[in-house]
This record gives structure tokens, C-alpha cells and sequence, in this order.
């Protein structure tokens, strides 16, 4: 995650705050008015003093009970009306700030959801909560109250100064003394109070990721015994926390406790001298009775600016936290890039009269499926679709996703290679996914750092399936994710069916390619809801269930519709792995990438899976990260990565004969898988 503790200095509470405008906008009219009913109450009190001033040099002077009741009335019906027009003033707010919390928080998870996974391999979760919570709180509290009430209260004191002026000028003059003091008294409490308010708030977020690994990470805690450790650790966290909030406490009670004193020392030099001129006949009683009303009606306003002032503070601080989640870069399309080819749909230097690009899954559906027929739609006895009969005239080449060529094209390349190692007239060489001169490097990578990635050459054709092999930390998982752009190459280019993956939209790359990675992610949402987030429709869903050998779902409470809980953990990780190969098969991806799909099923599942795989995979171009022969055997050729390099390209019985890396890699995936047990719950 980025530094956010650095002592990096935030831009003004000013220009920090300015930046919600754009939020602000749409409820102006109501908050400018909710402003001014504010301002009219608030000078309603102001008017109460002078009734004071009018009841005592009048009715009380002239001994008129009935004055005195009459001045009662007008103080009663000014105190009445003050509340009635602060009531008003909350009820013009409420419901637009609400909304404008809701349009922050919404436009932050929509924001999220489109940045680079890099970004979230950099910032901890608990970060995006407390910003998405906590602080976005912060700032509908600020607008609801402070914003109005720093600009409320201003109005007010200048008023209030301008009666006591009115009223008497020196007297006033002794209250304006402390002016200066405050000013900078405030401007130091701004500029000590926004860095430990930025630190609090930070450390909030470092507490809110603590909680929710704990959370998630329960089992292993209980496992582990850690529980000790983690409470230790949360422990700490709270304590640094607590020093944190205790120092605002400090620096919010000096400044009170200063603002509150030099007024009130002014009040009370004004108290004295104001007697002196009563006493010399200068002043009226009824006039020093108004004056020092007016002053104590000023000391709110006066001693408010400092828990406002930190609240500003907070709330400035809260939008830099805000608008730094913001201004991350989302992932940007490359110029040029659109949703449709020049002529038809069709990628750059596809055959005449191919089928176009299906379009990206979730989207509505088609009355019909581009798609080739499979095994299932054809004819009993019909023959096999040729790949490449459109080239000579024939029928229109269906994209990856074609049937295999016709028997009587086909001949064996390899008896021990396995039941679908054939080969057959090659589809043109620019189909299927092609790696060229890949390169990548991870952003944050240390500067003369190897890149994981180097000089990639690979080429899965059309309707074929790849294995890739490769020892742990080769880089396997970080290759798959280049296809779908989760990262973006660092030179080179990947083509799918020869077009350049970084000048196609994200939305139309990822409804052509369908990924299932090793970690299976759930969601707490139903069986249905976590399959269908692949595409398709129920019917689909039937059969992707059945592919992935996920009969267990039928025995569910609720079958589909049972909810699995958060992360899915109510399943064993046997079953959440088939609910996600189920995912990614759903959708009849034209292209699939699979990151060791099997690895946390049973042999005897594994072999139901993978006899169900097999028909899936005769109708795409796949990618199969894979650790074990038996998954190799799914694939027609096999890549071996080594050194961030494809260092050799075969199927499983060439590359056993002729590397000794394979040989070596193999053979211990076999000892493994031949002690592997059932995936328990």
C-alpha cells in the first residue's frame, strides 16, 4: 500500500474542501438557503439584547408591569421563532447530504472497481473501507454542520461587533483586542492539528485491515492458536491509535480553553469600564444590560470556532484521503481502441464470412449463440466443420471455438501422447492467442530488477489447447493474467486471433475470455449469482455445474439459491474450486484460461472433471496452468517456463523424452498426486 503515513504536507483545508464542489452542486440551492434560514435565526438572537435594553430603560424604569410582560412576550416569540427557523434550517439538509454521501460512496466502489490490480496489490483493504466509511462520514457531517456554522457564526460576530460598536464604541473596542491573538492562536492550531488528524485517521484504516484479516483469516488464527498474537497486535494498534486521539484531544483543549479565557478577560475589562460610565451617568443601565447580552450572545459563536476549525480540519483531511483513491488512474484503453471492427466485428486479417466477436458475457443475449456447433448440436454422422475451408471457398471459418477437423484429415502425432494429441491442417497462424516478445515487470519492481517475464514467443492456436508448466515462482500466474489484461505487458504484445489485446476495450477482452484462477473467490452471494457472474443463462448454469462435477449443489437447503457466506467458506475448497471452473465455463468462453483448476479436488472427481473438461475444451483455446500429468494430458501441447522464458514447446511424451526440466517437474508432481486425499470440509 502507499505510504499514507509519510509527512508529506496536505494541501490547505481550503483547496481540499473546494474539491467536493462538484458533490455540492447539485444540492446548492438547498444548502445556500439552509444558510441563510441559519443566518436570519442567528440574528434573531441578537435581536434579544436590544428587547433587554428597551424592557429596562422602559417598563422597568417606569415601574410598568404590563411593559415588562409585553417585553417577555416579544423575547418568547423571538426564542420560539429562533428554533422553528434552526429546525427548518436541519430539515432543508438532511435528506440531500444523505445523498450526496451516497453519490460519494457510490462513485468511490464504482471508481475501485475499475483500477489496475496493481493498485490493489499496493493499498490494504482496510484503507478503501475507512475512506468508503468513516471519512466519508466525516465530510457529510462537515457539510451538514460546520460549513454552514463557520460561515453562520461569521456573520453573527460581525453583526454582533456592529451593535456593540453602535452601542458604544469604546466598550467595544475592548472587546475587538483579542481579534489578533485568535487569528494566529487558530492558524497554529490549523497547521499542528491537520497532521495528527491525518494520522489518526490513517491509523483508523491500519485497524479497519487488522479486523478484517482477523476476520477472514479466523481459521488459521484458531488453527495456529495466534489468537494471543493477533489480539496483541490489534492491542497496539489500538493503543497507537488511542496516543493519537488523545493528542487531538490535547491540542482541540488548549485551543477551547484559550479561546474561551482572552474573551472572556475582554468581557470582563468591558464589565468594569461599562460600570465606570454608568455610575458616571455616561452610560444607560438599560444600555450596559444590552451590551454585555450582546457579548455573552457572541461568546458561542466566538468559542465554537474551535471545535469547527477541527472539525474543517478532519474533513479536509478526510477529502485528500477521498480524492486520493480518486485520482488513482484507472485502466485506460488504448487510443483507437472500439467496441467494433471496421468491417463487421471481425479482428484484423480474419477470413471473409467469419462469425463475429460474441459480445461480452453478462450482456443481453442473442437470439442466437455465436458459436460453433459442438459434438451435441450436430447431426448424427454429420461430418466435422474444416477450419480452414473458408480460405478455399468453402463454408464461413468459425472462430476459436471450431470442432477438430473431420477423422479422415486427421493423423496421430504421438500414441503415448494421450487420447487428443492429433494434428490436422493448421488454421492460419494468426488465429488463436499468440505471444510476441512479451516482456513484463511489476510497476513497483526495484529499479535493474529482472523482469519476471522475458522475450515471451508463444503461440496456443486456434480450438487448441496449451499447457503450461513450469517450477513455483516461474511466473506461470502472472503470464495467464496478461491475457485478460489484469496487468499490462511491459513490451511486446498478445493477440487474440490477430488483434492486439491492448487495443481492444477491457469490457469486449474480458467477455472473450473467461479465466478460473487457483484461489477460488467467492462471493456472499447465492450458488447461481457466484456461477452466472461467467455469463450465460440458467440452462447454462445447469450444465456448468455438471462439467465442474458440482452435484453437491443439489444437496444444498436451497440448492443454487443457497447463500455460501462470505469468501465462500461455508464449502470445502474442493467444492468452491469446481463452483469456480463452473464460473468460467458458463459463459461458452471463446478463449479460457485455467491456473491449475484441479489442484485442490480428489483423484476420483479430478478424473470426472477432467472427462467432462475435455469436451469443453475441444470448443475453445485454452490455457491451462498445470503441476500434474493429469492435468497436462487435457492439453494438446505443452509449454515448458523457465527463467521468465519459454524454453520449450511439445507435448507431454516429447517433452519427457527430450527435457530434463519437464522429466524432473513431472515426476515430482507424480509423487505428489499419487499421495493426494480427498479435500475434506
Amino acid at each position: 500500500m502507499p505510504d499514507t503515513h509519510a509527512a508529506t504536507k496536505d494541501p490547505s483545508a481550503t483547496r481540499s474542501l473546494l474539491r467536493l464542489w462538484p458533490y455540492v452542486r447539485p444540492i446548492r440551492t438547498r444548502l445556500f438557503s439552509a444558510a441563510f434560514v441559519a443566518i436570519v435565526a442567528s440574528c434573531l438572537g441578537l435581536v434579544i439584547p436590544l428587547v433587554l435594553k428597551w424592557i429596562v430603560d422602559g417598563p422597568v424604569a417606569d415601574h410598568d408591569p404590563g411593559g415588562v410582560w409585553l417585553g417577555a412576550l416579544y423575547l418568547l416569540l423571538l426564542g420560539v421563532a429562533e428554533a422553528a427557523l434552526f429546525g427548518f434550517r436541519r430539515w432543508l439538509v438532511a435528506r440531500p447530504l444523505a445523498s450526496v454521501e451516497a453519490d460519494m460512496r457510490a462513485d468511490l466502489y464504482r471508481h475501485v472497481q475499475r483500477l489496475p490490480v496493481s493498485f490493489h496489490d499496493r493499498w490494504a483493504s482496510g484503507q478503501l473501507l475507512s475512506r468508503g466509511t468513516t471519512d466519508l462520514m466525516l465530510l457529510r457531517m462537515f457539510l451538514a454542520f460546520p460549513l454552514t456554522f463557520l460561515v453562520v457564526n461569521g456573520v453573527t460576530i460581525l453583526a454582533g461587533f456592529a451593535i456593540l460598536l453602535s452601542q458604544q464604541w469604546s466598550l467595544g473596542l475592548v472587546l475587538l483586542v483579542p481579534v489578533i491573538p485568535l487569528v494566529v492562536l487558530c492558524s497554529v492550531f490549523e497547521t499542528r492539528y491537520s497532521l495528527v488528524a491525518r494520522q489518526a485517521q490513517d491509523q483508523v484504516g491500519d485497524l479497519t485491515t487488522v479486523v478484517e484479516e482477523s476476520v477472514l483469516g479466523i481459521r488459521i488464527i484458531k488453527g495456529f492458536g495466534q489468537h494471543r498474537s493477533q489480539a496483541l497486535a490489534f492491542r497496539e494498534l489500538s493503543r497507537r491509535l488511542r496516543g493519537t486521539e488523545l493528542a487531538k484531544a490535547r491540542l482541540l483543549a488548549g485551543l477551547w480553553g484559550l479561546i474561551t479565557t482572552i474573551p472572556e478577560l475582554a468581557i470582563g475589562a468591558a464589565l468594569v469600564l461599562g460600570t465606570v460610565q454608568v455610575a458616571d451617568g455616561e452610560l444607560s443601565a438599560g444600555t450596559l444590560v444590552a451590551f454585555l447580552s450582546t457579548a455573552l450572545a457572541l461568546r458561542w459563536p466566538v468559542e465554537s470556532i474551535g471545535f469547527l476549525l477541527a472539525m474543517s480540519q478532519e474533513s479536509a483531511t478526510a477529502t485528500v484521503r477521498f480524492f486520493e483513491a480518486m485520482d488513482a488512474e484507472e485502466e485506460a484503453e488504448a487510443p483507437g481502441a472500439s467496441t467494433t471492427h471496421p468491417s463487421g466485428d471481425l479482428p484484423p486479417g480474419a477470413p471473409q464470412g467469419a462469425a463475429p466477436l460474441e459480445p461480452a458475457r453478462g450482456s443481453a443475449p442473442s437470439p442466437v449463440l455465436e458459436r460453433p456447433a459442438s459434438s451435441a448440436d450436430r447431426a448424427p454422422g454429420a461430418p466435422l466443420p474444416d477450419p480452414c475451408s473458408s480460405i478455399a471457398g468453402g463454408p464461413a471459418f468459425a472462430l476459436p471455438g471450431t470442432e477438430r477437423p473431420a477423422q479422415d484429415e486427421l493423423t496421430l502425432s504421438d500414441t503415448d501422447g494421450g487420447p487428443d494429441h492429433r494434428t490436422a491442417q493448421p488454421p492460419p497462424a494468426h488465429l488463436g492467442i499468440r505471444f510476441e516478445e512479451v516482456m513484463f515487470r511489476y510497476l513497483d519492481a526495484a529499479p535493474g530488477t529482472s523482469p519476471v517475464l522475458s522475450r515471451i514467443d508463444l503461440h496456443i492456436r486456434a480450438g487448441e489447447t496449451m499447457a503450461l508448466v513450469g517450477g513455483t515462482g516461474s511466473g506461470k500466474t502472472t503470464l495467464t493474467a496478461l491475457v485478460p489484461r489484469l496487468h499490462e505487458v511491459s513490451g511486446g504484445r498478445i493477440t487474440l486471433d490477430g488483434e492486439d489485446i491492448a487495443l481492444m476495450p477491457r469490457e469486449r477482452l474480458r467477455g472473450l475470455v473467461s479465466v478460473a484462477f487457483e484461489e477460488p473467490t467467492l462471493f456472499s452471494a447465492s450458488v447461481g449469482d457466484n456461477v452466472l457472474m461467467g455469463g450465460g443463462s440458467p440452462d447454462d448454469l445447469e450444465r456448468a455445474l455438471d462439467i465442474a462435477q458440482a452435484q453437491f449443489v443439489r444437496r444444498l437447503p436451497q440448492g443454487v439459491d443457497t447463500q455460501v457466506g462470505e469468501q465462500g467458506l461455508s464449502l470445502s475448497g474442493g467444492q468452491r474450486q469446481r463452483l469456480a471452473l463452473a464460473r468460467a465455463v458458463v459463459g461458452r468462453p471463446r478463449f479460457l484460461i485455467l491456473d491449475d483448476p484441479l489442484s485442490a479436488l480428489d483423484v476420483h472427481t479430478e478424473a470426472l472433471v477432467e472427462a467432462a473438461l475435455r469436451r469443453v475444451l475441444q470448443d475453445t483455446t485454452a490455457l491451462v496452468v498445470a503441476h500434474r500429468p493429469s492435468t497436462v494430458m487435457l492439453a494438446d501441447r505443452v509449454a515448458l517456463l523457465s527463467g521468465g522464458r519459454i524454453t520449450a514447446v511439445g507435448t507431454h511424451q516429447e517433452l519427457l523424452r527430450g527435457n530434463a526440466e519437464y522429466a524432473w517437474l513431472m515426476s515430482g508432481a507424480e509423487e505428489r498426486h499419487d499421495g493426494k486425499g480427498e479435500d475434506g470440509r
